[in-house]
């Protein structure tokens, strides 16, 4: 067994945690960034297949203290790191450094490298790695002094789930469209509409979860090059997700005003497999109706990043308001790095809570019908907002 590591952007660790826990994973540690549980090879494919929240799934190898770099150099040396990585395995270090003593990076990937190669000598009876066969990314990550080193199961992020080579200028990443998805409480009985759609990811997301396609199903990781991973341990995962797939009668809609954008967008679900669940519509947001009682919009709206977006956020966001006070059975789920958004918007969120698009620091301001959650007679779907 390992100590595996899901990590995930700050302020959705919970939500990858109960991603986790409908896996069927127990006895979960949920740090900044992180959810820590155990797993062997098998876990390592269910969860890199199947997690749609987290950004990598890695292995723990070691955690200790060092302010030195003799310190960092035994710690690391200790590890049995010739249980995984093999002889012509290619140690490709990497780090980050917090509030600790040893602060530069290049220095403590350069004691880790020297060290994880010690011990692989001592290992194998060999001086020196021809490092030609499989990649093993290790990290040292060093927090107030406290060192963590992982190798990465993943490789590309798990956000590449193969089906966007074609985005939009200020694309959302897969990840935070899912975590949106699933904190806003949508249910797939419920019209579903993203007024800003763009490159179509949250709408994709969606229809991804609606039909329980898991995200990595139709793409490779980094460890299946392993030695140590058997082709037959990620076949069988990616067979049984593929059975467990629906075919569900949903209704989800994208508008975008530019043409062009909404192609990217017919694109990019049809890779998915999910074009024929959604209708992307070339439309302003200033002609939004709709003629359903119940419904959801989960949008991320442009920002005012781009020249020229600032002057017409004002006028944007008080529109969105008034039409979320006609549609008041209906939730919007809204992601914004807009300051004074409810301000505008002119009304107070039933919840909001911070995220961050990349770097961008954001609010996610969620309004709900509880009426609707209560009609609908799921208890559970409480679950996402506790």
């Amino acid at each position: 067994m390992y100590e595996l590591i899901a990590t995930s952007t700050f302020g959705i660790e919970s939500i990858t945690a109960k991603e986790l826990r409908a896996l069927g994973y127990e006895d979960l540690k949920i740090e900044n960034g992180r959810v820590t549980f155990e797993g062997d090879e098998m876990d390592i494919a269910i969860c890199n297949i199947h997690l749609r929240t987290a950004d990598r799934v890695l292995i723990k190898m070691a955690e200790f203290e060092a302010k030195s770099f003799e310190e960092l150099f035994q710690g690391t040396k200790k590890v049995e790191w010739s249980k995984i990585i093999p002889e012509d395995g290619v140690m490709h270090v990497v780090g980050k450094s917090i509030k600790s003593t040893l602060h530069s990076v290049p220095d403590c990937q350069s004691i880790v490298k020297k060290a994880v190669v010690k011990s692989m000598s001592e290992s194998y009876g060999m001086e020196t790695f021809s490092e030609s066969g499989p990649v093993y990314k290790i990290e040292v990550a060093i927090l107030k002094d406290r060192v963590t080193l992982t190798i990465d199961t993943t490789g590309p992020g798990l956000h590449k789930r193969g089906y966007r080579e074609l985005a939009g200028a200020a694309p959302l990443k897969e990840t935070l469209a899912a975590s949106m998805l699933l904190i806003s409480r949508w249910k797939d009985e419920f019209e579903l509409i993203d007024p800003f759609c763009g490159s179509g990811t949250i709408l994709i997301e969606a229809a991804m979860i609606a039909q329980n396609i898991a995200p990595g199903v139709n793409r490779s990781f980094v460890c299946e090059t392993w030695p140590s991973i058997t082709k037959d341990i990620f076949d069988s995962v990616r067979e049984g997700a593929k059975k467990s797939e629906k075919n569900k009668d949903i209704k989800l809609i994208g508008y975008d005003i530019d043409y062009r954008v909404l192609k990217v967008a017919m694109e990019n679900a049809k890779k998915a497999g999910v074009d024929k669940y959604i209708q992307f519509q070339k439309r302003d947001f200033m002609e939004f109706s709709t003629s359903r009682k119940y419904g959801f919009v989960v949008s991320n709206p442009p920002y005012g990043e781009r020249i020229g977006e600032k002057e017409i956020l004002p006028i944007l966001y008080k529109h969105m308001g008034n039409a979320k006070k006609k549609l008041e059975d209906w939730d919007f789920n809204i992601l914004t790095s807009f300051e004074p958004f409810e301000k505008t918007f002119r009304l107070k969120s039933t919840k909001n809570r911070k995220l961050y698009n990349g770097k961008i620091k954001c609010y996610y301001y969620q309004y709900f019908d509880n009426n609707k959650i209560k009609n609908a007679g799921d208890i559970l779907i409480n679950e996402l907002i506790k």
